[in-house]
C-alpha cells in the first residue's frame, strides 16, 4: 500500500488538524461523520459517442447522476470514507511524551525578512477526533511564518489570519499565494483566513495527489485520486480530477505539482477515431485511467475510457493560460512553454469539443444541441480563450450562445423560470435530453452533481468580467439558496425546487460541498437591494472545515479548495493583471 492510500485511512486523525485555523465556531456549524456507504448505479446508456453518467444510488433510495467523458456506468456500491471515533482532544503527532490537547502553538510567526528561513510557529495536530460525528480539532496548529522567496516577508501568512495579500511578486511567480485580489463588485467572507485555504490545501494534497499508478511510460508524473470507494475502481483517476488538480496548483504557487500533472495529462492523451471528427492524435485526455495508469476498459474500471470530456480539457487550457501569468512566461520543467501548450489545447478542443462554432459538447465524440451539459459552459474562460488563441467566436459566438441556452433551460415547463436550477443534461431549450442512439432520453434532468457546479462557473463570469447575463442569472440562483442557508442546501433537487437528495442524513449529514461552495460563490456577486453577506459568511464557515463529502471525497474536496480559493480572493484571471 502505498503512502497516499494509506493517508486516506487515517482521514480522521488528517481531517482534525484542518479546523485549528477554520474561522468557524464548530459549535454552530455541522461536523458529520466520516463513513458510510451508497450504491452506484447505471446512470445512462452507451451509444455512438459515448454517452455517460456517473452517479449512484443514495442511502434513502434516490438516484445520483454525474456526466462523465465518454461511457455509462453500470454497477456496484460506492462508499464514502473511513469512521470518527471518540477521542477528547486527541495526541498530538508532534508533542514530546504522548498526549497532549493538540499541538504546541508559538504565539509569533516568525521573523519577516527578505533571506532568512520561514519559521514553523508551532506543530501541527494529528490527533483528535470528537464524537459529534465528524472531525474534531486540536487545540493549536501551525503558524506559518511567510510565502516570499527565501524566507518570510511582506505578505505572506502569519498566525492569527490577520494578514492579507496581495503577496509582492518574487524572481519565480508573479501572484504567489495568498493574493486576496478582492473584485469590488462581488462580497467576500468576513474574517476569512489564509490559514484556512492553506490546511484545506496541505489536506486536499495529502489525500488525493500521488505518484504512484501513473503508468510505466510516465515519468515525473501525479495524478488526483479517486479514493478506494466500493463501485469505483480504488484510486483511479478522471480528466475532471487532473484539470480540478491543476487549477489548485497554479493558485497555489505549486509549480512542481502542476508540472507533474501535466506530464500525466499528456501520457494519456486521446486518440480521436474519426467518428465525426477527424482521425489523429491529441492533446485532449482520455477521461476515465484505471489504477494501473492505462485508460480504463471494462475488465479493468467497469467501463472504457476512451474519449475526451469538454469540461475537464477547458478547465486544463484555463490552468494552462494561468500558469503562463503565474511563471512569467516559462516552462518550469515541461519540454515547451505553458502558453505552447495552452495553444494547442485550445486548437483541438476548438476542432473536437465545439459544435456549430458555438455550442461546447459533452466530449470529443458526443455532444449536440440535443444532448448537452449546461454545467460544461465556462464562459469566464471563453473570453481568455478568444484572446490566447486568436478564435474570435470563442466570444462573438460561444460566449453569448451558452447564456442563450441557459436562458431557455429557465422556463415555466421545467417550473425554474425563477430558481436557476438548470437541468443536468437536456436540449438546448431545457428539454429532456435525446443522447440515445435512436434520441431516447438517457441521462439525468434534475438539478445533481453536474449541475451543481453552474452558479460557480457563471459566479466567475459576474465576478470577473461584470457579465449583465451572468449577474442575472446568479440572482436566481442566490434568491433560491440563501433563505435556506448553507447547512439546508441538500444534494440534489428537482428542477422546481423541490429537495431530491442522493444523500439525506446519514453520512455528513446529507451535505455536499460541491452544491454549498458553488451556490455560495454565485451569492457572492452583489445584487442591487439583497445582502447576501451573511450566507457567504455561513459558506464559507461550513466548507473551511473541509468535511462536507457526502457526494464523495475527491469530488467535495477538490470542490471545498476551489470554493476556498474563489472566495478568499485567490482564484483569479491573471491575465487582468
Amino acid at each position: 500500500m502505498d503512502r497516499a492510500l494509506e493517508s486516506l485511512h487515517g482521514l480522521g486523525i488528517l481531517a482534525a488538524a484542518l479546523l485549528s485555523a477554520c474561522s468557524a465556531d464548530p459549535s454552530t456549524v455541522n461536523a458529520t461523520s466520516v463513513g458510510g456507504s451508497g450504491t452506484v448505479q447505471t446512470g445512462g446508456s452507451q451509444s455512438q459517442g459515448g454517452t455517460s453518467s456517473v452517479g449512484g444510488t443514495s442511502n434513502s433510495g434516490s438516484t445520483n447522476t454525474r456526466a462523465t467523458g465518454g461511457q455509462s456506468f453500470s454497477g456496484g456500491t460506492q462508499g464514502l470514507g473511513g469512521t470518527a471515533t471518540n477521542s477528547t482532544g486527541g495526541t498530538s503527532a508532534s508533542a514530546t511524551g504522548g498526549n497532549s490537547t493538540g499541538g504546541t502553538k508559538s504565539t509569533t510567526a516568525g521573523t519577516a525578512s527578505s533571506g532568512g528561513s520561514t519559521l514553523t510557529g508551532g506543530s501541527v495536530a494529528t490527533g483528535g477526533r470528537n464524537n459529534s460525528g465528524g472531525s474534531g480539532i486540536a487545540t493549536g496548529g501551525a503558524a506559518i511564518g511567510g510565502q516570499a522567496t527565501g524566507g518570510t516577508g511582506t505578505g505572506g501568512l502569519a498566525t492569527g489570519g490577520a494578514s492579507r495579500g496581495p503577496t509582492p511578486a518574487t524572481s519565480s511567480a508573479n501572484f504567489p499565494f495568498p493574493q486576496n485580489r478582492q473584485a469590488t463588485n462581488c462580497i467576500y467572507p468576513t474574517g476569512y483566513t489564509n490559514e484556512d485555504v492553506q490546511a484545506v490545501y496541505t489536506a486536499w494534497k495529502a489525500a488525493l495527489v500521488s505518484s504512484q499508478g501513473v503508468g510505466s511510460t510516465c515519468t515525473g508524473c501525479r495524478r488526483v485520486i479517486r479514493p478506494a470507494e466500493p463501485g469505483l475502481q480504488a484510486n483511479s483517476t478522471v480528466s475532471e480530477g487532473i484539470a480540478y488538480g491543476m487549477l489548485i496548483a497554479v493558485y497555489m504557487n505549486d509549480q512542481s505539482l502542476f508540472d507533474d500533472l501535466w506530464r500525466y495529462e499528456q501520457a494519456h492523451a486521446w486518440t480521436s477515431t474519426g467518428v465525426g471528427v477527424p482521425s489523429a492524435a491529441t492533446s485532449l485526455m482520455n477521461w476515465y485511467i484505471a489504477s494501473d495508469g492505462t485508460v480504463a476498459t471494462q475488465s479493468n474500471g467497469g467501463m472504457s475510457g476512451a474519449g475526451a470530456a469538454t469540461d475537464a480539457d477547458e478547465d486544463m487550457a484555463f490552468a494552462l493560460i494561468m500558469a503562463d501569468r503565474q511563471w512569467k512566461g516559462g516552462q518550469g520543467s515541461l519540454s515547451k512553454t505553458y502558453l505552447a501548450y495552452a495553444q494547442q489545447l485550445l486548437k483541438d478542443i476548438w476542432t473536437y469539443e465545439i459544435a456549430n462554432y458555438q455550442l461546447p459538447k459533452n466530449g470529443g465524440g458526443w455532444g449536440s444541441d440535443s444532448c448537452l451539459n449546461i454545467s460544461y459552459f465556462a464562459p469566464a474562460y471563453y473570453r481568455v480563450f478568444s484572446s490566447v488563441s486568436g478564435e474570435s467566436r470563442w466570444l462573438s459566438n460561444v460566449v453569448p450562445y451558452v447564456y442563450k441556452v441557459i436562458s431557455q433551460s429557465l422556463n415555466s415547463t421545467n417550473g425554474n423560470q425563477d430558481n436557476g436550477l438548470v437541468p443536468a443534461f437536456s436540449t438546448s431549450t431545457g428539454g429532456t435530453d435525446q443522447c440515445g442512439a435512436q434520441g431516447q432520453s438517457t441521462q439525468a434532468h434534475n438539478y445533481q452533481y453536474d449541475s451543481c457546479r453552474t452558479p460557480f462557473r457563471i459566479g466567475q463570469d459576474a465576478c470577473f468580467n461584470d457579465s449583465t447575463d451572468a449577474i442575472g442569472y446568479v440572482a436566481k440562483t442566490s434568491s433560491f439558496f440563501a433563505p435556506k442557508g448553507a447547512a439546508s442546501i441538500v444534494d440534489g433537487y428537482q428542477l422546481n425546487g423541490t429537495p431530491s437528495a442522493q444523500y439525506s442524513g446519514g453520512t455528513y449529514n446529507g451535505l455536499s460541498a460541491a452544491f454549498i461552495g458553488p451556490a455560495g460563490v454565485g451569492a457572492m456577486r452583489k445584487q442591487s437591494g439583497q445582502n447576501y453577506q451573511s450566507f457567504v459568511d455561513g459558506v464559507y464557515n461550513l466548507l473551511c472545515q473541509n468535511n462536507q463529502w457526502c457526494g464523495g471525497q475527491y469530488y467535495d474536496e477538490s470542490w471545498t479548495m476551489m470554493t476556498l480559493l474563489m472566495m478568499t480572493g485567490n482564484f483569479l484571471d491573471y491575465t487582468k493583471y
